[in-house]
Protein backbone atom coordinates (compact mmCIF):
# COMPACT_ATOMS: atom_id res chain seq x y z
CA UNK A 1 0.00 0.00 0.00
CA UNK A 2 2.79 2.32 0.89
CA UNK A 3 4.92 1.01 -1.69
CA UNK A 4 1.75 1.92 -4.45
CA UNK A 5 0.90 5.40 -3.06
CA UNK A 6 4.83 6.06 -3.07
CA UNK A 7 5.11 5.32 -6.80
CA UNK A 8 1.66 7.72 -7.38
CA UNK A 9 3.08 10.65 -5.07
CA UNK A 10 6.10 10.80 -7.61
CA UNK A 11 4.56 10.28 -10.81
CA UNK A 12 2.71 12.97 -10.34
CA UNK A 13 5.58 15.17 -8.69
CA UNK A 14 6.95 14.49 -12.28
CA UNK A 15 4.08 15.49 -13.90
CA UNK A 16 3.53 18.50 -12.05
CA UNK A 17 7.07 19.47 -12.46
CA UNK A 18 6.65 19.08 -16.11
CA UNK A 19 3.54 21.38 -16.48
CA UNK A 20 4.83 23.89 -13.79
CA UNK A 21 7.75 24.15 -15.76
CA UNK A 22 5.95 24.99 -19.19
CA UNK A 23 4.05 27.26 -18.31
CA UNK A 24 6.64 29.27 -16.19
CA UNK A 25 8.66 28.87 -19.37
CA UNK A 26 5.81 30.51 -21.10
CA UNK A 27 4.61 33.29 -19.46
CA UNK A 28 8.38 34.24 -18.42
CA UNK A 29 9.81 34.47 -21.85
CA UNK A 30 7.12 36.54 -22.86
CA UNK A 31 7.39 38.89 -19.63
CA UNK A 32 11.03 38.87 -19.93
CA UNK A 33 11.62 39.69 -23.64
CA UNK A 34 8.74 42.29 -23.01
CA UNK A 35 10.73 43.94 -20.06
CA UNK A 36 13.69 43.76 -22.72
CA UNK A 37 11.92 45.17 -25.47
CA UNK A 38 10.10 48.26 -23.01
CA UNK A 39 13.66 49.39 -20.91
CA UNK A 40 15.86 49.40 -24.42
CA UNK A 41 13.25 51.00 -26.47
CA UNK A 42 12.29 53.88 -24.84
CA UNK A 43 14.84 57.12 -24.58
CA UNK A 44 13.11 57.61 -20.86
CA UNK A 45 14.83 54.69 -19.54
CA UNK A 46 18.75 54.71 -21.31
CA UNK A 47 21.14 54.91 -19.00
CA UNK A 48 19.54 54.23 -15.88
CA UNK A 49 21.35 51.80 -13.59
CA UNK A 50 18.41 50.37 -12.11
CA UNK A 51 17.17 49.91 -15.55
CA UNK A 52 20.15 48.51 -16.61
CA UNK A 53 20.01 45.92 -13.58
CA UNK A 54 16.19 44.60 -14.66
CA UNK A 55 17.35 44.38 -18.60
CA UNK A 56 20.60 42.34 -17.23
CA UNK A 57 18.14 40.20 -14.64
CA UNK A 58 15.66 39.51 -17.38
CA UNK A 59 18.34 38.19 -19.81
CA UNK A 60 19.49 35.68 -17.51
CA UNK A 61 16.00 34.54 -16.63
CA UNK A 62 15.24 33.71 -20.03
CA UNK A 63 18.48 31.58 -20.10
CA UNK A 64 17.24 30.22 -16.92
CA UNK A 65 14.23 29.23 -17.87
CA UNK A 66 14.96 27.40 -21.18
CA UNK A 67 17.23 25.22 -19.22
CA UNK A 68 14.62 24.30 -16.64
CA UNK A 69 12.43 23.92 -19.55
CA UNK A 70 14.57 21.26 -21.48
CA UNK A 71 15.69 19.40 -18.04
CA UNK A 72 11.84 18.28 -18.14
CA UNK A 73 10.72 18.33 -21.67
CA UNK A 74 13.42 16.53 -23.11
CA UNK A 75 12.90 13.71 -20.72
CA UNK A 76 9.20 13.61 -21.70
CA UNK A 77 9.93 13.78 -25.40
CA UNK A 78 12.58 10.91 -25.43
CA UNK A 79 11.63 8.69 -22.60
CA UNK A 80 14.81 8.92 -20.97
CA UNK A 81 16.65 11.65 -19.31
CA UNK A 82 19.75 12.72 -21.27
CA UNK A 83 21.56 13.06 -18.37
CA UNK A 84 22.07 9.42 -18.26
CA UNK A 85 23.68 9.58 -21.74
CA UNK A 86 25.37 12.78 -22.00
CA UNK A 87 27.93 14.00 -19.25
CA UNK A 88 28.24 17.01 -21.21
CA UNK A 89 24.30 17.91 -20.79
CA UNK A 90 24.43 16.14 -17.12
CA UNK A 91 27.55 18.97 -15.92
CA UNK A 92 26.25 21.73 -18.14
CA UNK A 93 23.06 21.93 -17.24
CA UNK A 94 24.18 22.80 -13.51
CA UNK A 95 26.74 24.97 -14.83
CA UNK A 96 24.04 27.25 -16.34
CA UNK A 97 21.01 26.68 -13.41
CA UNK A 98 23.79 27.96 -10.91
CA UNK A 99 25.15 31.02 -12.70
CA UNK A 100 22.09 32.28 -14.30
CA UNK A 101 20.11 32.33 -10.54
CA UNK A 102 23.28 33.75 -9.55
CA UNK A 103 23.09 36.63 -11.87
CA UNK A 104 19.63 36.96 -11.59
CA UNK A 105 19.66 36.89 -7.67
CA UNK A 106 22.28 38.95 -7.35
CA UNK A 107 21.12 42.00 -10.12
CA UNK A 108 17.88 41.91 -7.33
CA UNK A 109 20.34 42.63 -4.73
CA UNK A 110 22.23 45.01 -6.42
CA UNK A 111 18.50 46.74 -7.62
CA UNK A 112 17.56 46.85 -4.17
CA UNK A 113 21.27 48.84 -3.00
CA UNK A 114 21.03 50.96 -5.79
CA UNK A 115 17.47 51.99 -4.13
CA UNK A 116 19.11 52.35 -1.12
CA UNK A 117 22.03 54.83 -2.51
CA UNK A 118 19.51 57.22 -5.05
CA UNK A 119 16.91 57.56 -1.82
CA UNK A 120 19.57 58.32 0.91
CA UNK A 121 19.84 62.20 2.43
CA UNK A 122 23.28 61.95 2.61
CA UNK A 123 24.86 63.30 -1.14
CA UNK A 124 27.68 61.59 -1.16
CA UNK A 125 25.71 58.24 -0.98
CA UNK A 126 23.80 59.24 -3.69
CA UNK A 127 27.15 60.33 -5.93
CA UNK A 128 27.73 56.23 -5.34
CA UNK A 129 24.86 55.64 -7.35
CA UNK A 130 26.37 56.07 -11.15
CA UNK A 131 26.18 53.54 -14.08
CA UNK A 132 29.66 53.74 -14.10
CA UNK A 133 29.30 51.59 -10.69
CA UNK A 134 26.27 49.45 -12.21
CA UNK A 135 28.50 48.59 -15.38
CA UNK A 136 30.93 47.29 -12.70
CA UNK A 137 28.89 45.57 -10.29
CA UNK A 138 27.11 43.34 -13.65
CA UNK A 139 30.45 42.71 -14.62
CA UNK A 140 31.62 41.22 -11.63
CA UNK A 141 28.43 39.87 -10.80
CA UNK A 142 28.35 37.70 -14.33
CA UNK A 143 31.88 37.12 -13.76
CA UNK A 144 32.10 35.56 -10.73
CA UNK A 145 28.69 33.68 -11.06
CA UNK A 146 30.72 31.87 -14.11
CA UNK A 147 33.70 31.15 -12.06
CA UNK A 148 31.56 29.67 -9.30
CA UNK A 149 29.90 27.15 -11.25
CA UNK A 150 33.26 25.92 -12.41
CA UNK A 151 33.03 23.27 -9.89
CA UNK A 152 30.26 21.96 -11.40
CA UNK A 153 32.13 20.47 -14.05
CA UNK A 154 34.14 18.45 -11.90
CA UNK A 155 31.39 18.11 -8.70
CA UNK A 156 27.76 17.82 -8.77
CA UNK A 157 27.26 17.74 -4.75
CA UNK A 158 27.35 21.36 -3.93
CA UNK A 159 23.82 22.01 -2.43
CA UNK A 160 25.12 23.67 1.08
CA UNK A 161 26.94 26.20 -0.87
CA UNK A 162 24.18 26.92 -3.92
CA UNK A 163 21.46 26.84 -0.49
CA UNK A 164 23.14 30.19 0.82
CA UNK A 165 24.19 31.71 -2.59
CA UNK A 166 21.01 31.53 -3.82
CA UNK A 167 18.94 31.32 -1.26
CA UNK A 168 19.31 33.23 2.13
CA UNK A 169 22.37 35.87 1.40
CA UNK A 170 20.06 36.93 -1.63
CA UNK A 171 16.97 37.31 0.66
CA UNK A 172 18.65 38.47 3.51
CA UNK A 173 21.20 41.70 1.34
CA UNK A 174 17.80 42.67 -0.70
CA UNK A 175 15.67 42.70 2.50
CA UNK A 176 18.18 44.97 4.46
CA UNK A 177 18.84 47.56 1.36
CA UNK A 178 15.10 47.59 1.07
CA UNK A 179 14.40 48.33 4.40
CA UNK A 180 16.29 51.26 4.42
CA UNK A 181 15.58 52.45 1.33
CA UNK A 182 11.90 52.07 2.44
CA UNK A 183 12.98 54.43 5.71
CA UNK A 184 14.76 57.00 3.37
CA UNK A 185 11.25 57.14 1.27
CA UNK A 186 9.38 57.56 4.58
CA UNK A 187 11.85 60.73 5.71
CA UNK A 188 11.89 62.03 2.14
CA UNK A 189 7.80 62.51 2.75
CA UNK A 190 7.76 63.29 6.25
CA UNK A 191 10.18 65.70 6.88
CA UNK A 192 10.08 66.71 3.37
CA UNK A 193 13.68 66.81 2.35
CA UNK A 194 14.55 68.72 -0.72
CA UNK A 195 15.88 66.02 -3.03
CA UNK A 196 15.04 66.20 -6.62
CA UNK A 197 13.48 62.96 -7.47
CA UNK A 198 11.92 62.63 -10.87
CA UNK A 199 9.15 60.79 -11.73
CA UNK A 200 11.06 57.59 -13.45
CA UNK A 201 12.87 57.89 -10.31
CA UNK A 202 9.77 57.43 -7.80
CA UNK A 203 8.45 55.23 -10.34
CA UNK A 204 11.01 53.04 -10.43
CA UNK A 205 11.38 52.92 -6.65
CA UNK A 206 7.68 51.61 -6.01
CA UNK A 207 8.87 48.77 -8.49
CA UNK A 208 11.74 47.42 -7.80
CA UNK A 209 10.55 47.71 -3.71
CA UNK A 210 7.43 45.64 -4.01
CA UNK A 211 9.13 43.29 -6.63
CA UNK A 212 11.49 42.48 -3.64
CA UNK A 213 8.99 41.86 -1.28
CA UNK A 214 6.93 39.54 -3.83
CA UNK A 215 10.93 37.89 -4.21
CA UNK A 216 11.12 37.28 -0.29
CA UNK A 217 7.67 35.83 -0.32
CA UNK A 218 8.44 33.26 -3.02
CA UNK A 219 11.82 32.76 -2.08
CA UNK A 220 11.82 31.72 2.13
CA UNK A 221 9.35 29.12 1.93
CA UNK A 222 11.57 27.48 -0.61
CA UNK A 223 14.76 28.02 1.19
CA UNK A 224 13.45 26.79 4.62
CA UNK A 225 12.41 23.48 2.84
CA UNK A 226 15.58 22.77 1.06
CA UNK A 227 17.38 23.38 4.32
CA UNK A 228 15.37 20.92 6.49
CA UNK A 229 15.87 18.69 3.10
CA UNK A 230 19.97 19.19 3.73
CA UNK A 231 19.80 18.90 7.52
CA UNK A 232 17.49 16.26 8.54
CA UNK A 233 19.51 14.48 5.32
CA UNK A 234 16.23 13.04 4.04
CA UNK A 235 16.78 10.10 1.31
CA UNK A 236 14.71 7.19 0.32
CA UNK A 237 15.63 4.78 3.24
CA UNK A 238 11.97 6.07 3.65
CA UNK A 239 10.17 5.88 0.27
CA UNK A 240 6.76 7.22 1.75
CA UNK A 241 8.82 10.72 3.81
CA UNK A 242 11.03 11.02 0.59
CA UNK A 243 8.14 11.07 -2.07
CA UNK A 244 6.20 13.64 -0.13
CA UNK A 245 9.39 15.50 1.11
CA UNK A 246 9.79 15.76 -3.01
CA UNK A 247 6.03 16.82 -3.63
CA UNK A 248 6.32 19.89 -1.69
CA UNK A 249 9.99 20.59 -2.77
CA UNK A 250 8.76 20.58 -5.62
CA UNK A 251 5.55 22.94 -5.33
CA UNK A 252 7.93 25.38 -3.24
CA UNK A 253 10.36 24.91 -6.17
CA UNK A 254 7.81 26.68 -8.58
CA UNK A 255 6.75 29.02 -6.42
CA UNK A 256 10.90 30.73 -5.87
CA UNK A 257 11.35 29.85 -9.98
CA UNK A 258 8.16 32.49 -10.14
CA UNK A 259 10.92 34.65 -9.97
CA UNK A 260 12.61 33.84 -12.91
CA UNK A 261 8.97 35.10 -15.02
CA UNK A 262 7.05 37.65 -12.96
CA UNK A 263 8.60 40.91 -12.85
CA UNK A 264 7.04 42.40 -15.90
CA UNK A 265 3.67 41.17 -14.78
CA UNK A 266 4.76 42.91 -11.56
CA UNK A 267 4.96 45.82 -13.01
CA UNK A 268 2.33 45.82 -14.71
CA UNK A 269 0.25 45.72 -12.13
CA UNK A 270 2.07 47.47 -9.78
CA UNK A 271 2.98 50.53 -11.36
CA UNK A 272 -0.11 52.59 -13.91
CA UNK A 273 2.70 54.74 -15.57
CA UNK A 274 4.37 51.09 -16.65
CA UNK A 275 1.50 50.27 -17.83
CA UNK A 276 1.00 53.34 -20.43
CA UNK A 277 4.70 52.76 -21.28
CA UNK A 278 3.81 49.38 -22.59
CA UNK A 279 0.82 50.26 -23.89
CA UNK A 280 3.03 53.05 -26.12
CA UNK A 281 5.43 50.46 -27.06
CA UNK A 282 4.00 47.91 -28.07
CA UNK A 283 1.32 49.93 -29.99
CA UNK A 284 2.73 53.19 -31.36
CA UNK A 285 6.21 51.36 -32.08
CA UNK A 286 5.93 47.47 -32.38
CA UNK A 287 2.74 47.57 -34.42
CA UNK A 288 3.19 50.70 -36.69
CA UNK A 289 6.78 49.17 -37.23
CA UNK A 290 5.24 45.76 -38.04
CA UNK A 291 2.34 47.31 -39.92
CA UNK A 292 4.80 49.67 -42.19
CA UNK A 293 7.08 46.29 -42.98
CA UNK A 294 4.30 44.54 -44.00
CA UNK A 295 3.04 47.17 -46.45
CA UNK A 296 6.51 47.24 -47.99
CA UNK A 297 6.28 43.67 -48.60
CA UNK A 298 2.96 43.61 -49.72
CA UNK A 299 4.28 46.13 -52.14
CA UNK A 300 7.56 44.55 -53.06
CA UNK A 301 5.73 41.09 -54.06
CA UNK A 302 3.25 42.55 -55.86
CA UNK A 303 4.39 46.65 -57.11
CA UNK A 304 1.90 48.82 -58.70
CA UNK A 305 1.39 48.11 -62.14
CA UNK A 306 1.09 51.62 -64.27
CA UNK A 307 -1.95 50.98 -66.21
CA UNK A 308 -1.62 54.19 -68.51
CA UNK A 309 -0.95 53.28 -72.28
CA UNK A 310 2.23 54.42 -73.68
CA UNK A 311 3.50 57.76 -75.33
CA UNK A 312 2.89 56.28 -78.65
CA UNK A 313 -0.62 55.48 -78.15
CA UNK A 314 -1.71 58.43 -76.25
CA UNK A 315 -4.30 59.79 -78.35
CA UNK A 316 -3.89 63.97 -79.49
CA UNK A 317 -5.98 66.26 -80.28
Amino acid sequence: MASSMTTDILRFTQQYSLYSTSFLFTIGTIGNLLNILVFTTLKLFRNNQCVLYVVTESIANIFQLTTFALLYILPAIYQTDPATSSLFWCKFRLMMISSCALISLSTICFSASHQYLSTSHHFYLRQLSTIKLTRFLICTSVIISILHTIPFGIFTEMQASVCVLSGLLPVLIASVFSLLAYNNVRRIVRRQIPIVRRKLDQQLTAMILIRIIVFIILTVPYDIQRMYTFIAKVNQSNQLYYAINTLIGSILGTLFNLNYAISFYIFVITSARFRRQVKHVLVKKCWRRCKRWFLYSRNQVNPIVDVRPPDSCVVLD
